[in-house]
């Protein structure tokens, strides 16, 4: 019985994988990197650590940890993501990592929202 289980639930992450994979088809490059840039933003952590690096230029992840209040691990995930995303960078820095902003991945966010946040010229009670 064991061996159906692992067996249904292998079936259902492929279907979701695949099934996730073709409806990214029916958008545009922009609105999937669009989603994918909020996505890597969408979690308040993700801001505050954004927020910290604009202000002290740089840091390395224990100093996170104390502005965040999260555990190493868990800030060191949110940074992975962020990472990923080419949002920051990081350089060794003897035993630790130390990251900053990346101006050219920022510089390509601004202007990616900036773009897709237009003025609305919406009347009062248009719905």
């Amino acid at each position: 019985m064991k061996n159906n289980f692992e067996l249904a639930i292998f079936i259902v992450i492929l279907l979701y994988t695949i099934m996730g994979l073709t409806k990214l088809e029916n958008y545009t490059a922009i609105q999937n990197e669009l989603a994918q840039m909020m996505k890597a933003l969408a979690h308040p952590a993700r801001i505050a650590i954004i927020e910290h690096l604009i202000k002290t230029n740089e840091c390395i992840c224990n100093d996170l940890v104390g502005v965040l209040g999260l555990a190493q691990a868990t800030t060191s995930q949110h940074l992975r993501e962020l990472k990923n995303a080419g949002i920051i960078k990081g350089k060794i820095e003897g035993t630790s990592v130390c990251y900053c902003i990346d101006s050219h991945t920022w510089d390509k966010y601004r202007e990616t929202f900036a773009a897709f946040f237009v003025k609305v010229d919406c009347q009062d009670g248009c719905c």
